[in-house]
């Protein structure tokens, strides 16, 4: 993510009335605009193995995967992030026709270089403001390395790392893989 060449604010309607015929997609947080960049084919291969399986595996129950181009808006952090892939099993985001959701269960970002620690630290805080938000998930794009922070009983975020040879568990939605099906064919990966 990268700053905006503007200082001043923006309110969240102008946000979203830019973003509607913007070329490129910009990040919304606290009143600032932050252009994406483009992602690297590990990132593209990564994001398109876990949408495919999990896609397959949520057929016929009442969540959905949105990947890419979904925005999440949290309202109480003030921000509008494209996740990577996102999946809501929430009534009112299914039936919902805005270009962005309330009600994220389960988060996926894949990691790069640029954006590792701002995943890891304030936008992790601001994903926390959901409500709705079970699991968060970082995948490394240069090591097969997964790591999942989970929601627990007592309230507290729980972190959960797989490397190769693991098995990936995602609770929120009953899902399970070997970790190599999330690396499959990604450059400069050796499985």
């Amino acid at each position: 993510m990268f700053v905006s060449k503007n200082n001043f604010y923006i309110s969240p309607e102008e946000y979203l009335e830019g973003e509607r015929v913007s070329p490129i997609k910009h990040e919304y947080r606290r009143g600032h605009v932050y252009a994406m960049t483009g992602a690297k084919k590990p990132h593209i291969v990564i994001s398109s193995n876990l949408v495919r399986r999990l896609g397959n595996h949520l057929d016929g129950t009442n969540c959905i995967v949105l990947p890419l181009d979904i925005k999440v808006r949290l309202e109480e952090a003030n921000c509008y992030y494209y996740p990577d892939i996102a999946v809501t099993c929430d009534e009112r985001e299914i039936n919902s026709t805005d270009d962005f959701i309330f009600h994220p269960s389960l988060i996926i970002e894949v990691l790069s270089p640029s954006t590792a620690s701002f995943d890891r630290g304030d936008k992790f805080a601001d994903y926390q403001t959901a409500s709705s938000l079970q699991e968060y998930v970082l995948v490394t794009q240069s090591e097969i390395k997964i790591e999942c922070f989970r929601l627990n009983a007592e309230g507290h975020w729980v972190s959960q790392i797989y490397r190769q040879g693991d098995e990936l568990e995602l609770t929120s939605i009953n899902f399970r893989c070997p970790i190599e099906q999330v690396y499959q064919k990604v450059p400069g990966i050796t499985l």
